[in-house]
């Protein structure tokens, strides 16, 4: 359906979440090293159950692997630092959404690279630094999956 890359992702709850919410929209889950964690972790799995057996997941050691992998693809910078809405665009099956680690977000050279074909950030009251990481792609995720009337949902 789509694909969801985690840049450097630090957190294994967060990871664990984001697993679960793949195998149950048919997202496909890409992570970018080096993370913080081994995927076996005890806090990953716990969090995501025993999805990960029921999820498409992939790890990559650059950005650079991934972009070449999803070339085909539409990609989608989730960040703080856009300025245009999530729910701004026309999303397409197979569009990719990158987000970053959760102390830092993505750096620059992602979010400025010529394979960015859009900076798209979820609102938030003033003054506050972000969402929670598993949060913020549930929000895009499901927003993109509505759009394509949950095709292959129940």
């Amino acid at each position: 359906m789509f694909n969801l890359v985690l840049f450097e992702p630090e957190i294994p709850p967060n990871t664990g979440n984001i697993i679960r919410l793949c195998a149950n929209t048919g997202s496909r889950l890409h992570l970018i090293k080096p993370y913080a964690f081994d995927l076996s972790s005890k806090n990953l799995r716990r969090a995501g159950l025993d999805y990960i057996d029921l999820a498409n997941v992939q790890e990559h050691d650059s950005i650079s692997s991934c972009y070449k992998t999803l070339n085909k693809t539409r990609f989608f910078a989730v960040t703080t630092k856009a300025s245009t809405l999530y729910t701004n665009f026309n999303y397409q099956k197979n569009d990719s959404f990158i987000f970053g680690p959760e102390t830092r977000g993505l750096p620059h050279e992602i979010l400025n690279s010529v394979n960015i074909e859009q900076k798209i950030k979820i609102p938030m009251v003033k003054n506050n630094r972000s969402l929670n990481l598993s949060n913020s792609v549930g929000i895009v995720v499901y927003e993109a999956w509505r759009q394509l009337n949950f095709e292959n949902g129940n």
